[in-house]
């Protein structure tokens, strides 16, 4: 009988995000060990806005405010 590999703890948690103006962005990693303490999944909206603000540094296009952040 094959044994199974032991399963590693996740390393990323995956969001979706809503903007202001109704555009989507699936699947946004954000690193699971930033989302341990009490706040919940509140520090995975700074993440993902520096995400953005580096992602228009290299592109030339800035995106707009989030409405919305969800676990995927």
């Amino acid at each position: 009988m094959a044994r199974k590999k032991p399963t590693a703890k996740a390393e990323f948690v995956l969001f979706n995000v809503v903007y202001q103006d109704g555009s989507l962005s699936s699947n946004r990693r954000v690193p699971s060990s930033e989302l341990d303490g009490l706040d919940g999944d509140a520090p995975a909206r700074a993440i993902i806005e520096a995400q953005d603000r580096e992602i228009a540094e290299r592109s030339g296009i800035p995106r707009g405010p989030i409405k919305t952040i969800k676990r995927a």
